[in-house]
């Protein structure tokens, strides 16, 4: 049985729509690595909500379910949760693990767009 606490902010992510959403997507997208049974992963979900409300228009903000999903943490080398990934295209902009305050989340996604466009 899955386990979905993706909101209508957080959009769960998956293989099968990882191509379309975030390799061809429009905005870059932060990719949360979590697991349901993850007392930290818990405790940034509702930061998670705040800077995807924060970041609406700029940035998808997604959740990737590292038990679902295997193959795709593997792939990012997830060695923790949470583990957090901003992307653009196929390119890592920038990554962190563990909590972090959304102040914290909304400054690295900042610097990583900066970085990115020069």
């Amino acid at each position: 049985m899955s386990v979905n606490t993706a909101s209508e902010k957080v959009q769960p992510l998956s293989l099968a729509i990882f191509q379309s959403t975030v390799l061809e997507g429009d905005l870059p997208v932060l990719i949360d690595f979590w697991a349901p049974w993850c007392g930290p992963c818990r405790m940034m979900k509702p930061i998670l909500e705040e800077a995807a409300a924060a970041l609406e228009g700029k940035v998808r903000v997604m959740s990737l379910n590292v038990d679902e999903e295997p193959a795709l943490a593997q792939v990012f080398n997830v060695q923790g949760i949470p583990t957090l990934v901003l992307m653009r295209g196929s390119k890592v902009l920038t990554s962190w693990s563990g909590v972090r305050p959304l102040p914290d989340i909304l400054r690295a996604v900042e610097s990583g767009m900066k970085q990115a466009s020069t």
